[in-house]
């Protein structure tokens, strides 16, 4: 097999090649450090031939000008071999991950459109974190490249973690998106060709918790450290200015230097962590603490649960009048990190992580490497972390006694100190290098390639030379209640389509079969588009003649597995069959009952049950389609986009109902006409979704005014995607 090229997805937080300004807010921390040295660790290797990170590109002035570059050389070496890649979506401005999530499928038609300009689609994607892998999952399944995904910390883990502490269900949902984030993970896990755990503990018991959990597709591959890097004392030189930075607070710099490092996040449990220390005379009196906790200028100027852990350290640290033992600097640069790790190695600390709960705990290797010993929370990867390396305690992060013990016994006996730093550095040369990480990692690509070449799975065909050369915009509008309706509106609007330039193209996306949507045109003396997707997003035509897109099918076949299907829905209540002309091969259809229809996440864990994958959409609250996981209206606009050279810019798409919902979001230009559905007002708002005032085809012309749609289409000829009855 050729070299591989790997296209990596981490859209959230501050992404650059240079001085990562970890800790800066919630969203830059471990995952910015562990995707930028994975992607140096793959691109190293020669069996990679490409690396890929592709993020978000913002053009902030409140931020360094690096994060407004389209491409960043992540490796000097190979400028071109190993890259970040910067596509810009939603706002210029820079936004917390929380908020990216009505922006992500702007990102996925942009980088669809990225990989088509630069004329390669990647052999894998590998989405970080959830929204990366909501875009991965719809870029796999658009273009039909196999997706690996990481979710480095898990939305039903930090819910149920927080409802446990008190906080309301209605609060976590405003500033957290729960529903949308676990959604998202549900259908990545669902889809995924590959999960990467970091921990067994991770694999069975976080990812337990979710329906789509298919631990036969998760493998556990630790990740690495830079070595290079994280060394222990005597190796590498301490600047001057970072002991500095922790000396300045401490009345006896020498005393042996707990210390902490980490986000500013309640989770990780900081102030537990300073009331074990107050509360211990022999610590206090043996040791100091430093806390390196992000970076800030002003508290008051940070986000307001970053505000409220901050605010709490200095609390706790007055009320057990710890001034003069604990050290709270407020900048770091990322190169004083290691030297931190070394400074207290070398004053023969300890390294603490007693975060309430650690999907991993990349910190716990940083300090092995560097010759510190580690007291960590026995949640999560820590444990994992500690018997692999036997460098330190685990202890219950809610007992600040037991976290005291812990520290007083590792500090006060140096034999067992020696011997925790020496297993640390043994250990993770073993367990935890990059290049050990990269063996593990292309073993399972190896696998999975081979494993889809055995399937035969068809990949989206790429773009060829457009035989409809002059086209370069398409109106595709939904039939029922959108394009018909109202004769003298549809008159209006054919008549407009008559007399604009060839460059403007016609096609339909409906909901209905291929025979009863030309039946339909042909009663509404609707001239024949050039293109038909039909049977909701399952089915495309061309032409007159209706020529089948034969790619389209192939690409959608995968996982469906039809006569199956119906036999798992037959029993459920609230669901009846349609009538058979509207049955297709990719597409089974009922009418619904809301009363007793039970919900759609209940379909679906009935259809995970029987190991069967579909796609349910719902609409009109009286009609349920089935169809295959690739196959949607929305999927199939963009798969003309790519397969014909078209920017998804240049689709205007007009709809009513929940059905077109998809289609209507994203890059393309959406229009809602006034009579459409209840289950659509939640789009009002929505960049490039527009709600017109007029209904049926008016509703479509108000549209195309409103984007101006027809500004270089005023030659009077006819479009060369619309064809005469």
């Amino acid at each position: 097999m050729s070299p591989l090229y790997i296209l990596m997805l981490s859209v959230h937080g501050l992404i650059r090649g240079h001085g990562l300004e970890l800790g800066r807010d919630a969203d830059t921390g471990g995952q910015s450090l562990y995707v930028a040295e994975l992607a140096r660790a793959l691109g190293r290797n020669p069996a990679v031939g490409r690396v890929d990170l592709l993020t978000r590109l913002i053009d902030d002035p409140q931020l360094a000008p690096d994060y407004a570059q389209a491409f960043e050389a992540l490796d000097a070496a190979h400028p071109d071999r190993i890259r970040i890649v910067r596509l810009p979506f939603g706002p210029r401005r820079y936004l917390r991950k929380e908020a990216l999530w009505n922006h992500l499928d702007q990102l996925v038609d942009r980088t669809v459109n990225h990989l088509r300009q630069q004329g390669r689609l990647p052999d894998v994607i590998h989405s970080h974190y959830a929204d990366a892998g909501y875009v991965g999952t719809q870029l796999s399944q658009l273009l039909g490249i196999p997706l690996v995904h990481t979710g480095h910390s898990l939305g039903r883990c930090k819910r149920q973690r927080l409802l446990a502490h008190g906080r309301s269900a209605q609060a976590l949902e405003r500033q957290f998106n729960f529903s949308r984030r676990i959604a998202a993970e549900e259908d990545v896990l669902a889809h995924a060709s590959r999960v990467i755990a970091s921990t067994p503990q991770e694999s069975e018991t976080q990812y337990g918790l979710y329906e789509n959990q298919q631990p036969e597709r998760i493998v556990v591959i630790p990740p690495g450290t830079d070595t290079s890097r994280f060394t222990p004392p005597g190796k590498a030189p301490i600047e001057p200015h970072v002991k500095a930075m922790i000396d300045r607070f401490l009345e006896t710099p020498s005393k042996p230097l707990i210390l902490a490092i980490c986000r500013p996040e309640e989770r990780k449990n900081l102030q537990g962590l300073i009331t074990a220390f107050g509360q211990s005379p022999q610590l206090r009196e043996r040791a100091n603490l430093a806390i390196i906790a992000g970076q800030r200028e002003n508290i008051r100027a940070l986000d307001e649960d970053q505000a409220k852990v901050l605010t709490g350290l200095l609390l706790e640290v007055d009320r057990h009048d710890l001034w003069g033992r604990v050290a709270l600097p407020k900048q770091h640069e990322p190169e004083d990190i290691p030297q931190l790790y070394r400074l207290a190695a070398q004053r023969r600390g300890v390294f603490v992580n007693a975060a309430l709960t650690e999907p991993f705990g990349l910190t716990l290797i940083e300090a092995a490497a560097s010759g510190l010993p580690v007291i960590a929370t026995a949640d999560g990867g820590p444990r994992d972390i500690v018997a692999n390396c036997q460098n330190g305690l685990l202890v219950d992060p809610l007992d600040p006694a037991a976290i005291a013990d812990a520290l007083e016994a590792v500090l006060s006996n140096p034999h067992d100190w020696a011997r925790y730093a020496r297993r640390g550095l043994v250990g993770v040369t073993r367990n935890y290098s990059w290049d050990a990480h990269v063996e593990k990692y292309l073993r399972v690509i190896a696998r999975l390639r081979r494993e889809q070449f055995r399937r035969h799975t068809t990949a989206m065909p790429r773009p060829a030379s457009n035989p409809l050369p002059f086209v370069q915009r398409m109106l595709i509008s939904d039939i029922d209640n959108t394009l018909i309706g109202d004769r003298g509106g549809l008159a209006q609007l054919l008549e407009t389509l008559r007399q604009g330039s060839h460059e403007l193209g016609f096609g339909i996306a409906t909901g209905r079969t291929l025979d009863s949507a030309v039946a339909i045109l042909k009663h509404w003396r609707v001239p024949m588009p050039a293109v038909l997707i039909t049977a909701v997003g399952s089915e495309i035509h061309y032409g007159h003649d209706l020529r089948p897109d034969v790619g389209w099918s192939n690409h959608i076949r995968h996982l469906w597995r039809r006569d199956a299907l119906a036999p798992a829905l037959e029993e459920i209540p609230g669901l009846t069959l349609q009538a058979a002309e509207n049955q297709r091969e990719f597409k089974l259809s009922y009418n619904v009952d809301p009363q007793t229809m039970p919900p759609l996440r209940t379909l679906h864990a009935i259809l995970r049950s029987h190991g069967l994958h579909a796609r349910l959409i719902y609409s009109h609250d009286a009609y349920l389609d089935v169809l295959p996981v690739r196959a949607s209206k929305g999927h199939a606009v963009r798969y003309l986009a790519y397969k014909w050279g078209l920017p998804l810019r240049a689709f205007l798409v007009a709809g009513d109902s929940g059905n077109d919902e998809e289609m209507l979001l994203g890059d393309t230009l959406g229009v809602v006409v006034s009579n459409h559905s209840p289950e659509l007002e939640r789009l009002r708002g929505q960049e490039q979704v527009y709600f017109s005032t007029s209904s049926h085809a008016s509703g479509i012309l108000e549209g195309m005014r409103h984007y101006d749609f027809l500004a270089a289409s005023r030659a009077q000829s006819k479009p060369a995607l619309l064809e005469h009855a």
